[in-house]
């Protein structure tokens, strides 16, 4: 055997050495179905205490399609391997979780295995929800457990390939889970020991703020680095945060439960729903994220001091004369400094985020697409311009507020955020008849 064929025998003994280790390792027997058991047979208060915490973990969000179908499942969740449609998770026997015995729910939620033994994709982020201690997990399953059963059953995967073969999942599994709750530090409060819990589990803040590898998974060496999601840029919630006010313990509290901080700006996209969720959850919790998601930034530059406050107007006015104009005539009725609701308390343009960040894509989208009241209809709401504004004008404010409430170069690819958020937002083509 020549030294060559040598080389190709060990990578391929290798290779396979690999493969048979990640499938011993993922494989999983079925569980046995049970009968689908009464929901007076759950206590109330863990019942409660479950409904709490899928308001953490935002489960009705994902696992919801169809508003009159609450966890019915059937959301496509796009992924860079293709579309994943989101599982009914409601109690029902036949297209749901209704056989699933608590065994069978808490080794998916720590394993990404399903009660037939079959492996879930990671994009239900079971990677995360290892996390969650076996009280937690309890609870959520008596809480699911008690919701009306929903006859639903979702759309088959849409995947590229191979990515549809589901003993690929095995080698991912190997790679990337680490099974089990985190140990305590004794170093840190039990609010910190709690909220770093709630983040790195069911909370699962890493799914949208920590960028991923080629393979769909969080690159940990880069935790909360911030990451784009459904088009929308999660900002960094370290050292790297782009805030220009300190995001303290106390003012992330406020802004988890109502969607708005004062010292800030309202939460968008994605994070609106989040918030929404948030507000429903337990205060302690919700508590508790803040202490240790503040901890994580007590690094950034704002959390030293407060930036300054910008408003370069009268610079920004003479470079941007057209968006001067549309500020005045769109914008400024409520963020002038004499609007009714600045003088309320609102926090000014120059504080919020999304002006701050490298790229411009929240900010257009915010333009575009408006804001719905983070803290129910008496919260400030703003409306969507998309319809409104051609391209050249989105991007001429853009531009502009850029230039006059930052001291941040101006972007260079608003043109391709414009184009990326009105692709959206176009329906699907119509599909030719048949004949």
């Amino acid at each position: 055997m020549t030294r060559g064929q040598r080389l190709l025998t060990g990578i391929v003994v290798g290779l396979a050495a690999v493969l048979l280790a990640a499938f011993a390792v993922a494989w999983h027997p079925a569980i046995a179905p049970i009968e689908p058991p009464a929901a007076t047979s759950f206590d109330r208060m863990e019942v409660k205490r479950g409904e709490g915490l899928a308001l953490i973990g935002d489960c009705t969000a994902c696992h919801t399609s169809n508003a009159a179908k609450p966890l019915a499942g059937g959301r496509p969740m796009a992924t860079p391997f293709g579309t994943v449609f989101t599982t009914n998770i409601t109690p029902d026997r036949e297209t749901g979780i209704g056989t699933w015995s608590r065994e069978a729910f808490v080794r998916a939620m720590r394993s990404g295995v399903a009660q037939n033994g079959e492996p879930l994709y990671p994009a239900f982020p079971y990677d995360h929800f290892t996390r969650a201690n076996d009280q937690d997990l309890a609870a959520i399953y008596a809480w699911l457990m008690t919701r009306p059963p929903v006859s639903a059953r979702p759309p088959a995967n849409q995947l590229k390939e191979a990515f549809g073969w589901r003993p690929l999942l095995a080698v991912w599994t190997l790679r990337y889970l680490r099974e089990g709750p985190r140990a305590d530090d004794p170093k840190q409060s039990a609010d910190w020991n709690r909220g770093r819990a709630l983040v790195e589990g069911l909370a699962h803040c890493g799914g949208c703020h920590t960028p991923r590898d080629r393979f769909g998974a969080e690159d940990k060496a880069r935790a909360y680095d911030g990451a784009m999601i459904a088009g929308w840029y999660a900002p960094p919630l370290n050292a790297r945060s782009p805030a220009v006010r300190a995001w303290t313990a106390d003012r992330l509290f406020t802004y988890l439960r109502t969607g708005l901080n004062p010292s800030h700006a309202a939460a968008a996209g994605p994070m609106g729903t989040v918030t929404r969720a948030l507000a429903r959850a337990p205060e302690q919790d919700v508590r508790a994220i803040a202490v240790y998601v503040a901890s994580l930034m007590a690094n950034a530059p704002a959390a030293k001091q407060d930036l300054p406050t910008l408003d370069n107007q009268q610079v920004a006015d003479q470079a941007h004369p057209e968006a001067a104009l549309l500020f005045a005539g769109a914008c400024a009725g409520c963020h002038g400094a004499g609007a009714p609701m600045m003088q309320q308390g609102r926090p000014p343009l120059s504080w919020g985020t999304p002006l701050h960040e490298d790229g411009p894509h929240d900010a257009v989208r915010i333009i575009m697409a408006g804001l719905a009241s983070p803290v129910g209809p008496s919260g400030p709401a703003m409306p969507a311009f998309a319809d409104y504004f051609t391209d050249r004008q989105l991007a001429d404010l853009a531009t502009y507020l850029r230039a006059r409430y930052t001291d941040k170069p101006p972007w260079p690819d608003i043109a391709q955020a414009i184009g990326a958020a009105r692709l959206e937002r176009a329906p699907p083509p119509a599909k030719e008849a048949s004949k």
